[in-house]
């Protein structure tokens, strides 16, 4: 009895290594896996980012959502120099005034956003023009405190890399119109029956003020708060047309035109 024990506790051992091997093993592989999955998730943007520097986005992460849901997507890629400058003048006193001084993500405006939610009354804000881009290509709205940790050196980076007028260009090629209606070009179609490059200032205008809550909020037929608020961003644009200069290229004059000065 004396010699069966140690032999029988022996093959016991022996028999539970490879048990608790394997089980260690496929923890190490999934947890591989994982990490993985993790770095491919929080590198790709990256990596599409220098694609996009050369090739238009064939779709964003809300068109795609939107697809996969089995709802509409209308979208029409127009390039910058199709798009009106009334659009492009709006769209930044409305969402960015600052768009052509900061590097992607405005300090100060988020600064304004942190001091407004400490003091109970966050209202929103802080994002630029390309902070949204990042979001909207790459990212997903809610939860916003889970997100912005991505966006903001996402934006940085973008910015970096792409430059003011092609992230303008994305921008308002991606961005959310109406439900399931995408970028400058759709828009103008759904809202007015137009085309981008010819959007009066008066359309510009009503689609910059309904870029905050594009799903309530009409572009083609505005209430009367959409309309007065679309009235002061025509003031503002023209007033502050300065703040556009890193996208809106002035031409230069004929030559007839320089002689006669």
């Amino acid at each position: 009895m004396t010699d069966l024990a140690p032999k029988t506790f022996e093959r016991l051992a022996e028999a539970t290594r490879p048990h608790n091997g394997r089980k260690h093993g496929w923890r190490g592989r999934a947890l591989r896996i994982v990490l993985i999955a993790l770095g491919v998730f929080l590198l790709a943007p990256y990596v599409l980012t220098l694609v996009y520097a050369v090739v238009n986005p064939p779709l964003s992460a809300l068109m795609a959502r939107q697809a996969l849901l089995g709802r509409p997507v209308a979208h029409e890629w127009r390039d910058l120099d199709e798009i009106s400058p009334n659009l492009i003048a709006q769209v930044i006193v409305s969402e960015d005034g600052r768009f052509c001084q900061h590097r992607g993500v405005d300090w100060q405006a988020l600064d304004k956003a942190v001091d407004a939610v400490k003091a109970g009354k966050p209202k929103g804000g802080g994002s630029t023009i390309t902070m949204q881009t990042a979001k909207n290509l790459f990212l997903w709205s809610d939860p916003a405190w889970l997100r912005k940790p991505l966006e903001i050196p996402l934006a940085s980076f973008m910015d970096a890399v792409l430059g003011k007028r092609r992230v303008m260009e994305i921008y308002l090629n991606i961005v959310e119109w109406a439900p399931g209606v995408y970028g400058a070009q759709a828009a103008a179609r759904h809202h007015f029956k137009t085309s981008a490059e010819d959007l009066t200032m008066q359309q510009a205008a009503q689609l910059a003020a309904a870029l905050p809550n594009p799903k309530r909020r009409n572009a083609g037929k505005p209430g009367p708060r959409v309309a007065a608020l679309a009235n002061r961003l025509r003031v503002r644009a023209a007033r502050e047309s300065d703040n556009s200069f890193c996208v809106l290229e002035e031409e230069e004059p004929a030559e007839g035109e320089a002689s006669q000065e």
